[in-house]
C-alpha cells in the first residue's frame, strides 16, 4: 500500500478487513469501475471462497459480457453468469423512475439463490459512499434484500476507487460509465428487446467512429436523441458523415434522427424527474 496516499491505504486496509470478516461473499459483477475494484479487493480477501457474478439480459450492451469474462479472468476470481428475468416484469417494462429498483431486485434475488447454492454467506455490490447523496432506487433494493456495500460502508468515493483500480493495474481504472441499455429508453415508454437492440446498434456504430463519451437516447415515437461530446459536434457538419449516420440508425429502427446541441451530460434523462434526483444515466 505504500504507493497509496496515507488515508487511501487506511480506507483500503479497511475494506479488506471487512470483506474477511464475511468468510465467503458473492459480488455482483458489472464489470464496471466499482464493482470490479470490489471483485479484485474480494479475491485478496477471501481467495477462492469470492465469486463474481454477472446477470446478463437484453438490458447489457453487446460486449459487456465478453469484457467482465476477462477482467475476472485477470482479477483471478471465479465467475459465474446468471440471467435475470427484469423484462418479464411489467414494473420494470413500464420504465418509470422507480426501473431500477425492479431490475435491482432480480438481480439481487436471482444472485443470492446462487450465492445459497455455493454457500457465499454475503451478497456485496459495488456501491460507494458517493452514492449515497443521490436518489438510486436501487440501492434501496440492495438494503432490502439485505446486500453488503463494502465500499460505500469503508467510506470509499469514486475518485479514491478509480485509484484503488489503477494501483491494482485493472483496466477499468478508466473506463466510461456503461450503465445498462435501458437507462437510455425515456421514462414512460416501455423498455423492451426491440428498443434495447436499436440502442445497442446505434451506439456501437457511433462508438466505431470514434465517439467518446457517448449516448443514443431513446424518445417517444422512434426518435434517435445523440449526446456525444461538445468539442465533437462540429463532425456532424460535414454532409456525407451526417448522411451515414442517418441511414445507419434508420436501418436500427429508428424514424428520426435528432443531435443535441447541449452534448454528453450523464443522467440527462432525470431532468423530467426534478432537482435533485440522480438515477445512473
Amino acid at each position: 500500500m505504500s504507493d497509496l496516499p496515507p488515508d487511501l491505504a487506511v480506507k483500503c486496509e479497511r475494506l479488506l478487513a471487512l470483506l474477511r470478516s464475511y468468510g465467503s461473499c458473492a459480488v455482483a459483477f458489472s464489470g464496471g469501475l466499482d464493482s470490479t475494484v470490489l471483485a479484485k479487493a474480494a479475491q485478496l480477501a477471501l481467495g477462492d471462497r469470492a465469486v463474481a457474478v454477472t446477470g446478463i439480459s437484453a438490458s447489457l450492451a453487446v460486449g459487456e459480457l465478453d469484457e467482465a469474462e476477462q477482467l475476472a479472468r485477470q482479477i483471478g476470481i471465479r465467475h459465474e453468469v446468471i440471467e435475470t428475468g427484469e423484462l418479464s416484469n411489467p414494473a420494470y417494462r413500464a420504465n418509470q423512475a422507480d426501473r431500477c429498483y425492479h431490475c435491482k431486485t432480480e438481480l439481487f434475488a436471482q444472485v443470492e439463490q446462487l450465492a445459497a447454492r455455493l454457500g457465499a454467506a454475503v451478497v456485496a455490490d459495488g456501491s460507494n459512499r458517493d452514492d449515497r447523496g443521490e436518489y438510486r432506487p436501487g440501492m434501496q433494493a440492495a438494503h432490502e434484500r439485505k446486500v453488503k456495500s463494502p465500499l460505500a460502508e469503508c467510506g470509499l468515493t469514486k475518485a479514491e476507487i478509480r485509484r484503488l483500480a489503477e494501483y491494482w493495474e485493472l483496466p477499468a481504472w478508466d473506463k466510461p460509465a456503461t450503465p445498462c441499455l435501458s437507462s437510455r429508453i425515456a421514462y414512460g415508454e416501455q423498455v423492451t428487446p426491440e428498443r434495447l437492440a436499436m440502442v445497442d446498434r446505434a451506439e456501437r456504430f457511433l462508438r466505431g467512429r470514434g465517439f467518446q463519451p457517448l449516448r443514443v437516447r431513446y424518445h417517444k415515437g422512434d426518435v434517435a436523441r445523440i449526446e456525444v461530446a461538445v468539442d465533437q459536434l462540429p463532425r456532424f457538419a460535414d454532409a456525407e458523415f451526417r448522411r451515414e449516420v442517418v441511414e445507419q440508425l434508420k436501418s436500427a429502427g429508428f424514424k428520426y434522427v435528432a443531435l443535441d446541441l447541449e452534448g454528453f451530460r450523464s443522467g440527462s434523462m432525470n431532468a423530467v424527474l426534478g432537482e435533485g434526483l440522480v438515477i445512473g444515466d
